[in-house]
């Protein structure tokens, strides 16, 4: 199993932190390096930061965690993605998902309803552009052609059994979201399960690249911030619920990541992708020394 690191885009932050993470993650031993998305949250946008890491790296993986699809053009989207395959040289890899916040839609004038639908056709149209079709008669192609053949593979952020069908028709793989509090080995081995088999369902005969994130903190003052953290994260759908977050997350010690890690790899995870939460850099140091690499 690959071990991947978020940046820390949820969390206040400026120029510094983004040079020391970034060309910290790319010294390794990390397999990707990851910047998530949300719209109404005090965190960086996707797609600035995203361009700083391609230009601040060399060697690791590029992805987003997730890109909340329908709440975006899909031809900006193409567009912005294309970019960043050009400036990291071909090393990205694009997480899309629909998400579950209102308020992003909201914030951006998006229809809430018909997202599966939406990205599938999305999807689509992201390929075309990339394909580089005009988006429209008598329009020009949208630039840059994507270092990557056919543009940057995509991976699916799904859950429920439709959605997995869905998925198995355009994705590489599956983004699961069951482990961002803790990692629990049965239900993570059930989540690959399942991929596996709409994957075979749907004819495919390549394997389905499984990926998990996972929320964790170490050092001083670990399980408050890890608390604090998932509880702010959650609060948007009410405050019992951020309560009940902040109780369910487990990662807050060096035994504590090592066991998560080696319950993802038993489950049959390719790749695990560990979500910081602090800004401060020297959690790589800390997390290199627990996890002995």
């Amino acid at each position: 199993m690959d071990l991947a690191m978020t940046l820390p885009t949820m969390l206040p932050h400026g120029r510094a932190e983004v040079l020391e993470w970034s060309r910290g993650i790319d010294d390794g031993p990390w397999s990707s390096l990851a910047v998530p998305e949300r719209i109404t949250y005090r965190n960086h946008a996707l797609v600035p930061q995203l361009a700083a890491a391609a230009a601040l790296t060399e060697r690791v993986r590029l992805w987003t965690t997730i890109i909340v699809l329908p709440a975006h053009p899909a031809t900006q989207v193409a567009k912005d993605m294309a970019s960043i395959d050009v400036l990291c040289n071909g090393r990205l890899t694009v997480g899309i998902g629909v998400g579950g916040r209102e308020h992003d839609y909201r914030a951006v004038g998006a229809p809430f309803t018909n997202r599966w639908q939406h990205m599938d056709d999305q999807v689509a149209q992201m390929r075309r552009v990339w394909a580089g079709e005009p988006p429209f008669e008598g329009a020009d192609p949208m630039g840059p052609p994507p270092v990557q053949a056919g543009g940057p593979p995509l991976v699916a952020g799904v859950l429920g059994p439709k959605a997995l069908a869905r998925a198995a028709q355009w994705a590489i793989g599956v983004d699961d979201a069951s482990t961002i509090f803790a990692v629990d080995e049965a239900i993570l081995a059930g989540a690959v399960a399942r991929i596996r088999a709409a994957w075979k369902t749907a004819g495919r005969t390549d394997a389905p690249h499984v990926s998990a994130s996972l929320w964790y903190a170490l050092g001083d003052g670990a399980t408050p911030r890890l608390q604090t953290y998932a509880a702010d994260y959650m609060r948007i759908f009410g405050e019992p619920v951020a309560e009940q977050s902040a109780a369910m997350v487990r990662c807050d010690s060096a035994d504590a990541l090592r066991e998560s890690v080696a319950l993802a790899e038993a489950a049959g995870c390719d790749e695990l992708f560990l979500v910081p939460t602090t800004a401060d850099v020297t959690e790589l140091d800390r997390t290199r020394d627990a996890l002995g690499v």
